[in-house]
């Protein structure tokens, strides 16, 4: 459950005084997240999500609100922060930081097909173009850096063979880094965990519609690649091996590509990122299943399934970037 702070009616009904959204019609928790209190919030004047966080800190927060109402905008589908009465768009609530996006339509579909990796890939191409006059910088805070630090936290409880894969990739990695053409990869501000369950379609599953991308508390400034190369590891997979599925990536690059073309340097990185991808969730979930926080309530994910697509990118075929739409 991801209601970890409760708020009554009235504590909503005070917070909306802060606001220019009507009056109060109904206040509902919501149980999916992992780090946020989350509730949906229905005033006289529309559909909304009102969000604690658990985590963030007030000071953490301005890039992410400030990200999503720069794009929103713009007119690309996400949740557009509420500016409060005094143009401000973060509130406070029990002491946590909180604030108040618009509800999009739609939920997120499980099992995507062709038609949502296009779908997804055209938004997220958008939503890179859209960033590119992003003011604020803060980079991706599990980026490389990130990925140095954890492991050698994590590798004390893998065995001879899985060391010896995180410790190569992770060399991969930081070879890379240091070349001239990974420092002239396209940068700019990214989602970094548009995974299948941060994406919200309405319609229906044959015809579906983008209802919108969600849940940018991860996002950071790195290479628009690394964006794309997270996405295509969770939406364009067999969940059992972690292979990808050629049909469901040419769609989701195709669609990409079509809004924001690929460079030749992007192309030659393409596998390599694929692979660092894989590495950054394996690391997370090694990290939060031997090492969980105290007061966590969720079951960590399992993180033999990053395993497997890391394992699959470092062995099995890839499909290449589209060279022209």
């Amino acid at each position: 459950m991801a209601v970890f702070t409760p708020v009554s009616e009235d504590d909503a009904r005070s917070l909306l005084t802060e606001y220019a959204l009507g009056d109060l019609v109904s206040l509902r928790g919501i149980a999916a997240g992992i780090e946020n209190t989350n509730f949906f919030l229905t005033t006289t004047s529309g559909e909304f999500v009102l969000t604690l966080f658990e985590v963030l800190t007030a000071a953490q927060l301005p890039f992410y609100i400030e990200l999503m109402h720069h794009l929103a905008e713009r007119r690309v589908p996400v949740p557009q922060p509420q500016t409060r009465r005094n143009g401000t768009r973060l509130s406070t609530l029990h002491d946590k930081p909180a604030a108040i996006v618009t509800r999009l339509p739609g939920g997120y579909e499980p099992e995507p097909t062709s038609i949502h990796c296009r779908l997804a890939g055209q938004t997220l191409a958008r939503a890179h173009l859209a960033a590119q006059d992003f003011p604020i910088f803060q980079p991706n805070l599990r980026g490389l850096a990130w990925w140095e630090q954890t492991a050698p936290v994590v590798m004390p409880f893998l065995d001879e063979q899985l060391g010896a894969l995180l410790a190569s990739s992770l060399l991969e990695q930081r070879t890379l880094a240091r070349t001239h053409d990974w420092h002239r990869l396209p940068r700019g501000p990214a989602h970094c965990d548009l995974f299948r369950d941060n994406v919200l379609f309405a319609g229906t599953r044959e015809c579906p519609q983008m209802g919108g991308l969600i849940d940018f508390y991860f996002a950071g400034c790195d290479t628009l690649l690394f964006d794309v190369a997270v996405s295509v590891n969770d939406w364009c997979i067999e969940r059992s091996s972690g292979a990808l599925i050629p049909e469901r990536v040419h769609a989701w690059l195709d669609a990409y590509a079509s809004i924001r073309p690929f460079t030749t340097v992007e192309r030659s990185a393409w596998p390599a990122m694929l692979r660092g991808a894989a590495l950054r969730f394996w690391l997370s979930r090694l990290y939060d299943y031997y090492l969980p926080r105290p007061a966590q309530t969720l079951k960590p994910h399992d993180p033999r399934h990053f395993e497997r697509v890391l394992l699959s990118r470092t062995h099995g075929p890839i499909p290449a970037l589209p060279k022209e739409y």
